[in-house]
């Protein structure tokens, strides 16, 4: 196998994301989820630790996010009047640091710092290491106060810049969220566009075994929510779902993304035991190959 960091260089990679939000095709950002998903398989091998299932499951979600609704001034933390991500489920940090260091925000080799001793990008995030992540994470459940605290905030100072957080659904099982859930709807918090990575599976199984979240859909839409409901794992259903979104008008909005697990990698799809499992160096090598293989599809 290649150096770990030879095999983060990506031309192609580089070349699509000079391109500006305009430029960039569906191919485009499918090509750089993909890229996506190489980078965190490589990052968690490296650390022999981490959660690569929902990361990888996530990364169409994050391409489009990071490079075709997000823009560079976004990332400027002197700008007040940036737009923020803030992500609750901590655990699927590898997809936002992918992300990140594709964007430019970090030096791609840091990806293979990850998890490490002093490293900047830790496990959970966390701002005291690296404040362009926006929020500290670790518990499940806190990100939907976390961001409706913030987005309420940035309202009352006329600040009209848009908060985006990313959740699970393993922690709609927490009293938390319905809390905060009721507070965004009774504030009618508009500037902020939560999403849930709806792929039924938690670290002890899937959601429905664990504690059966029921339709989530109804749950939003008795606590005043519109509810938008699309395909995770596919780029344009994903970009679609973010237009509607940010055209609701004046009411607090979720989109449910329905995703796989370990998504187009097969030996990991929808497999709870790939939740929190570092892969070997022969799983590299065959996610590795998996993922070339339908890069040349596209």
């Amino acid at each position: 196998m290649k150096p770990l960091l030879e095999l983060l260089q990506d031309n192609r990679a580089d070349e699509i994301v000079r391109k500006n939000n305009t430029e960039r095709s569906d191919k485009d950002l499918k090509y750089l989820s993909y890229r996506i998903k190489k980078d965190i398989a490589i990052m968690i091998y490296a650390a022999k630790s981490g959660h690569p299932g929902g990361s990888i499951g996530l990364s169409d979600i994050y391409s489009v996010l990071f490079f075709s609704i997000l823009n560079a001034s976004d990332w400027d933390l002197k700008n007040n009047n940036r737009n923020r991500v803030l992500i609750s489920n901590g655990h699927v940090s590898p997809v936002r640091y992918a992300a990140m260091a594709r964007a430019g925000i970090i030096p791609l080799e840091e990806l293979l710092q990850f998890r490490h001793l002093g490293s900047r990008l830790q496990g959970h995030p966390s701002t005291v290491y690296l404040p362009e992540v926006e929020n500290s994470s670790g518990s499940l459940g806190q990100g939907l106060s976390n961001a409706g605290g913030l987005a309420l905030s940035l309202r009352l100072q006329n600040n009209n810049a848009k908060i985006f957080l990313g959740m699970s659904d393993g922690e709609l099982q927490e009293g938390m969220s319905w809390e905060a859930a009721m507070a965004v709807s009774h504030h009618k918090i508009d500037n902020l566009f939560p999403f849930v990575d709806r792929n039924d599976i938690q670290i002890d199984g899937r959601t429905s075994t664990v504690m059966d979240l029921k339709d989530l859909r109804a749950k939003f839409l008795s606590f005043g929510w519109d509810v938008i409901q699309g395909r995770g794992n596919d780029i344009a259903s994903i970009q679609e779902s973010f237009r509607k979104s940010l055209d609701n008008p004046r009411k607090p909005v979720i989109i449910l993304f329905h995703t796989v697990l370990g998504s187009e990698v097969s030996f990991m799809e929808n497999n709870p035991k790939w939740h929190g499992v570092a892969p070997s160096e022969a799983d590299l090598e065959k996610i590795l190959s998996e993922i070339d293989q339908k890069i040349g599809q596209i």
